[in-house]
């Protein structure tokens, strides 16, 4: 059963878990989780951190300066990646699932770009908003954004709104939400934000016990993957 984002990963995102425990102390089936059956990923010659992540996720946004922190940090070997989840129509996750893929297929996905889009939602006043500020729940589903609006606020980054739309209803991007479904199924992954490891090994901030836990964590994983790479 697919979790809801809730009160206790935000507490975890923004790093509200007090834990003295090093990444070297954690325990597979406490603070991470192998994934059985693990598939080869697309770049066998890198270990591949992948985010799964709403731009729509109270927690993801909470989480997104870790993200960044953690991209930083990566080390030579690494690629940091995203999918994006559909879990939640009345809060506008299978539209911002497509944005992710339509400014990916575009060339307009970015750190900035990335960076921004949380912005206009979860922002003061920010134009893509999908919560009432005022009743702190989701808008009704006739005032959520559209990928109408969507492609309209990627104009800053370069996108022509009716190119950015017609590629967010094209075959191609329906396949990659498809395909991004049935990965976070494959992976067992049920809550956002995660971050899976080579496909190898899955946790969040709450499995971690805090944010910074969470990229202290994942960077421990993957030099053990970069390790195992190098003596093959």
């Amino acid at each position: 059963m697919i979790k809801r984002t809730a009160l206790f990963l935000l507490l975890a995102a923004i790093g509200g878990f007090a834990c003295a425990q090093t990444p070297q102390q954690a325990t597979e089936g406490k603070q991470y989780f192998a994934i059985p059956n693990p598939q080869p990923t697309d770049q066998p010659d890198k270990v591949v951190v992948t985010e799964v992540f709403s731009f729509a996720c109270p927690a993801c946004n909470q989480f997104e300066p870790y993200i960044n922190k953690l991209r930083a940090e990566l080390p030579a070997g690494t690629v940091l990646e995203f999918i994006p989840a559909s879990w939640h129509a009345n809060e506008d996750w299978p539209v911002f699932q497509r944005t992710y893929f339509t400014a990916k297929a575009l060339g307009l996905d970015n750190p900035q770009s990335h960076d921004a889009v949380f912005k206009a939602i979860w922002g003061p006043n920010g134009p893509l908003q999908t919560y009432d500020p005022a009743t702190q729940t989701p808008k009704a589903a006739a005032n959520l954004p559209k990928i109408e609006d969507v492609a309209k606020f990627y104009g800053k980054f370069g996108a022509k709104p009716d190119q950015f739309v017609a590629t967010a209803n094209s075959f191609a991007v329906n396949l990659q939400m498809k395909r991004a479904d049935q990965q976070i199924v494959a992976w067992g992954v049920d809550s956002t934000p995660t971050l899976v490891i080579d496909g190898k090994w899955r946790l969040t901030p709450a499995s971690a016990k805090g944010a910074q836990q969470a990229v202290d964590l994942a960077l421990y994983l993957v030099n053990k993957e970069l390790a195992t790479k190098k003596a093959k």
